[in-house]
């Protein structure tokens, strides 16, 4: 006989069984944590990276006129350009930390979380670079410049809009930090 006491506080990546079971006649007490990364579908991934890309153009844009001197709209297009490119890089390393984070059994702790926006910033720099050099007629060297003052605003705007996004997440499919 076993019997399940309770499921424990939780949120979508943690999920806590209390209780015990019962094997020839020895009662074992069961206190297990298992930690999951929930899937996502094609279609929250689509709305994950645009708004995280529609936040980021709206506060980007007007700074990047500004600092550079340059008109808004050339500046509104070249943010834009380098928006299509996050999003698409955005689902494509997601999909592929989320497997490797399954696979290796990780929390999604701040170790993790601030794993996951280095890696991405750095393969977005690998992109970006050579974009905003042509874009702006500034050498490589410049647009890297460029590119780590941007990389400075993103690398906190990551971080801070995944935690956001995965707590509303968690609110929205009606969990509120905890399972029944």
């Amino acid at each position: 006989m076993a019997g399940l006491q309770s499921i424990g506080k939780s949120d979508s990546y943690h999920i806590l069984l209390n209780g015990f079971v019962e094997e020839n006649g020895k009662q074992e007490v069961l206190n297990e944590r298992f930690d999951v990364v929930p899937k996502k579908t094609l279609g929250e991934r689509l709305a994950h990276a645009l708004l995280f890309e529609i936040i980021a153009v709206a506060l980007c844009a007007p700074a990047l006129a500004w600092i550079m001197g340059k008109p808004l709209l050339h500046m509104g297009a070249l943010t834009a350009a380098i928006s299509l490119v996050a999003m698409l890089w955005n689902m494509v390393y997601n999909a592929g930390f989320e497997r490797v984070e399954r696979r290796l059994g990780w929390v999604r702790d701040t170790r993790v979380r601030v794993g996951h926006a280095l890696g991405f910033e750095g393969g977005l720099i690998v992109i970006v670079v050579p974009l905003a050099a042509w874009w702006l007629g500034i050498s490589l060297w410049e647009a890297l410049v460029l590119d780590i003052g941007l990389l400075l605003f993103f690398l906190p705007y990551t971080y801070l809009y995944n935690l956001v996004y995965d707590r509303a997440r968690d609110h929205w499919a009606g969990t509120n930090g905890q399972t029944c």
